[in-house]
């Protein structure tokens, strides 16, 4: 979460209300560098929110107002260094401060400190798999499907559509979709997305997807 997103929130309680009804249990990471560094996995309650977990679990200093976190033990976030901590959920960029998230069971909340000169907003992280093809974000979950575009990939693309419950979409509902997408193709990932896209049916129509339940 940003600095500049986290001054316009309003000021609330520091650690956020949480639900006790929500059952079952929520894993914390926190980590430097974009995962490359593990300072910590730990099972955390779901139904509180993610600042009252990372609050059970670390040394946490906050800035606005509670909203924005400026350290975790010890390791502090500078404007000058262009180095903060980012958070998110089952690997998606969370789009609300983290006393403001509710966990679910299942979800990954994961804290990462890592220099955001390049690129201050990431919306999607890999590393979480496989989520967030399983628990989605704040208890929905999309559907989700794997593409792949040669023979060679099939048994791969099989294996991984169990691991996420896949399944056979039509072209017109990929763009609400999660997709898992194997190619042999040395191609950028923008590449891909604008491929599986509902514009491109005809592609889609030569290319093979995988419906889990089939899968032996």
């Amino acid at each position: 979460m940003t600095r500049v997103a986290a001054a316009g929130l309003a000021v609330a309680a520091l650690a956020g209300c949480g639900s006790s009804q929500t059952k079952g249990t929520a894993t914390l990471w926190i980590t430097r560098d974009r995962g490359d560094r593990v300072l910590l996995v730990d099972k955390v309650k779901a139904g509180q929110t993610a600042m009252q977990a990372l609050q059970g679990a670390a040394k946490v200093k906050t800035s606005y107002g509670g909203r924005f976190v400026q350290s975790i033990d010890g390791v502090s976030g500078s404007s000058s260094a262009r180095r903060d901590w980012f958070y998110f959920v089952n690997g998606y960029e969370a789009d609300r401060g983290a006393a403001d998230y509710t966990l679910h069971s299942g979800d990954i909340e994961w804290w990462d400190y890592r220099s955001w000169k390049h690129a201050i907003h990431v919306p999607v992280v890999v590393g979480a798999f496989p989520e967030p093809f399983l628990h989605g974000y704040d208890g929905n979950a999309r559907d989700a499907t794997v593409i792949y575009d040669s023979a060679g990939l099939e048994r791969v693309a099989r294996k991984l559509a169990n691991i996420i419950h896949a399944k056979k979409l039509s072209p017109n509902r990929i763009a609400d979709a999660n997709v898992l997408f194997l190619t042999r193709a040395d191609v950028p990932l923008s590449a891909t997305a604008k491929t599986v896209s509902p514009v491109c049916a005809s592609w889609m129509r030569r290319s093979r997807r995988i419906d889990s339940p089939s899968v032996t």
